[in-house]
């Protein structure tokens, strides 16, 4: 007989696989409960809503980022150091939680524009200050170059962390602490300060000539 842990943890890996393959909107009660083979009615003796699934399995996920964040803090490292550095730790998550992955990545504007997922949406917004203020440090101490937005840099790096961390699996014989170097290197190579490029250079795209 399966205990009620085992199936609450069963009703949440289900219900991420179907979120992440369907979408959350698309994905019914009645099939999360069907895929885990109990009536509908029975699954709300674990979780008051769908709603509530969503929210245990983001929540997870954040909070997994949220403790290797702030280990990578506490090294007190630089700032090119710790950006690889989160770079690595946001896709060991990424490995780990494929599903959560993939349902974060792909309904960030759903779970923005739903009240129900303030929560979800302060831990998210927690995640992202660790990104800008590496950024922003960057910038300030001259490491990384001044005349790109560090929103346009962050918002950049963030969708090529997230979306390789999704591809994981495919990339036989790539260590994910390969990836992070490659991602790290790609962008601060482009990123890194170098003498006559800063300040003075402006941030408008030129004009195309017809």
């Amino acid at each position: 007989m399966t205990e009620p842990q085992d199936r609450r943890e069963l009703i949440v890996a289900t219900a991420a696989e179907m979120f992440a393959r369907k979408g959350i909107r698309s994905t019914t009660v009645r099939e999360i409960a069907d895929s885990v083979g109990v009536l509908s009615g029975s699954l709300y003796h674990y979780f008051s809503s769908k709603d509530e699934i969503v929210k245990e399995i983001l929540m997870g996920f954040l909070a997994a980022i949220q403790d290797r964040y702030g280990e990578v803090l506490a090294q007190g490292q630089d700032a090119s150091q710790t950006l690889r550095a989160v770079v690595l730790a946001s896709l060991r998550v990424a490995k780990q939680q494929p599903d959560a992955t993939v349902i974060y990545q792909n309904e960030l504007r759903y779970l923005r524009e739903t009240p129900q997922y303030k929560e979800v949406q302060a831990a998210a917004a927690d995640v992202q200050r660790v990104w800008a203020g590496v950024i922003e440090r960057g910038v300030a101490d001259g490491t990384f170059r001044d005349d790109i937005s560090p929103r346009i840099f962050h918002r950049l790096i963030r969708d090529a962390v997230w979306l390789s961390g999704r591809g994981q699996h495919s990339d036989a014989g790539y260590s994910t602490e390969r990836l992070a170097d490659a991602i790290t290197s790609i962008f601060l190579q482009g990123f890194a300060a170098r003498p006559g490029i800063g300040a003075s250079q402006s941030d408008e795209v030129p004009a195309q000539t017809p």
